[in-house]
């Protein structure tokens, strides 16, 4: 990661510092060590973990945080004016933000050659298990939703179990968490059916025939060809 791109997070993060609290009172909120906030000031990459901690203790999210980079506007100035609407002028009740879908996933085997190792998550669009709370930086993307990881081909980097927010309205970069949604032969069977096997993976690259995606257990970069893609969505980060 370049210089530059290390002082962008970092200079991202302390959008989210509380107001009431110093840099070095809001890392011992967080539960991070001096030592780990020290090396984070001076050369700003802090771990997805210390991310974790300072973006809990500071009432946001990863996926606050992951939209604020794309989309460059200040989280904290969108949860002013979102507090606002809630409120209403003159104190009256406004709208609320509508609540997040938390569609159903499940294992959808491996992808590929036999053997190959790389794991398929099915999402079922169609069955909403549950609706939780928008992140603030989802408030202008009707058509954002949630799912739960399956399996741990992504660990370290995201958990079974854990809940992601995906945005089909993001920008993406190399680098990015996505969702590659596929034109498989099952998918194809199933047409209409609200259920589709997708790719929670890295993109790694691009190119004029596809992209390179990559999965980090077992650690494995790999090819998906445009023709066996139906759409690409921006895995923005963990719901905490």
């Amino acid at each position: 990661m370049a210089l530059g791109e290390k002082t962008a997070i970092y200079d991202n993060l302390m959008r989210f510092k509380p107001h009431d609290l110093t840099p070095n009172a809001w890392a011992v909120k967080a539960g991070v060590s001096r030592t780990v906030w020290a090396d984070m000031r001076r050369h700003g990459n802090p771990s997805r973990r210390t991310l974790e901690k300072l973006l809990v203790a500071a009432g946001s999210s990863l996926a606050e945080f992951e939209t604020l980079r794309v989309s460059g506007r200040s989280a904290r100035a969108e949860g002013a004016a979102s507090a606002l609407r809630e409120r209403g002028a003159g104190g009256w009740p406004g709208s609320r933000m509508p609540l997040l879908p938390l569609v159903a996933t499940a294992g959808g085997g491996e992808w590929g050659e036999p053997a190959s190792r790389i794991d398929v998550t099915e999402i079922r669009s169609g069955e909403v298990l549950e609706r939780i709370q928008r992140p603030v930086a989802l408030a202008n993307d009707p058509a954002a939703y949630a799912v739960t990881i399956v399996g741990n081909s992504m660990w370290p980097r995201f958990r079974a179990g854990r809940r992601v927010a995906v945005s089909p309205k993001a920008s993406i970069v190399i680098g990015d968490d996505v969702l590659v949604k596929l034109k498989s032969a099952p998918l194809m069977a199933k047409a209409g059916s609200g259920i589709a096997s997708v790719l929670i993976k890295v993109l790694v690259g691009r190119s004029s025939s596809g992209v390179e995606l990559r999965q980090f257990n077992p650690d494995v970069t790999f090819h998906v060809g445009h023709d066996q893609i139906s759409a690409i969505e921006k895995v923005l980060g963990e719901l905490v």
